[in-house]
């Protein structure tokens, strides 16, 4: 009577180990190259603008805001289009300027109240300047109006 020689045959087992330790070195190779790869992307991020109004906080009437434009790093930005326009508080259409080399744009706007409105806003949006490299996606800073 024969019996069954793979049962019987304990070499086969020998070659488990060495294929699972390859594998798992293949494996932590292939995240690490992975891994390399993902952390180059950070390169190609972009930035998020910022307005800083000065001053943010007037009065209604004919004024100018001076808005410096700064990007994450706290930089000036040439280039971008300041918009203001009104949010709370009234703006008779919208108001543009383009930075310049030092990031600073002067907008001039003359905001009003509503009857019985003590205080509102004036919204700053930033168009950032072409190519890939700026956003404008957060809120910036507002400009409050308030009543004298």
């Amino acid at each position: 009577m024969r019996t069954n020689r793979f049962a019987a045959d304990e070499r086969a087992i020998e070659g488990l180990p060495i294929r699972l330790v390859i594998a798992l070195v293949v494996g932590v190779a292939s995240l690490g190259v992975m891994m390399n790869m993902l952390s180059g992307v950070g390169g190609i991020a972009v930035s998020e603008l910022d307005a800083e109004p000065s001053p943010d906080v007037v009065t209604p009437g004919d004024q100018d805001v001076e808005v410096l434009v700064v990007d994450e790093d706290g930089d000036p930005v040439a280039d971008a289009t300041v918009v203001v326009r009104g949010d709370t508080a009234d703006l008779e259409g919208t108001k543009t300027a383009t930075t310049e080399d030092d990031g600073s744009a002067t907008v001039t706007v003359e905001p009003s109240l509503g009857p019985n409105q003590d205080e509102g806003e004036l919204e700053v949006d930033i168009k950032p300047p072409s190519g890939d490299e700026y956003v404008d996606r957060r809120a910036n800073t507002a400009i409050l109006v308030v009543e004298e």
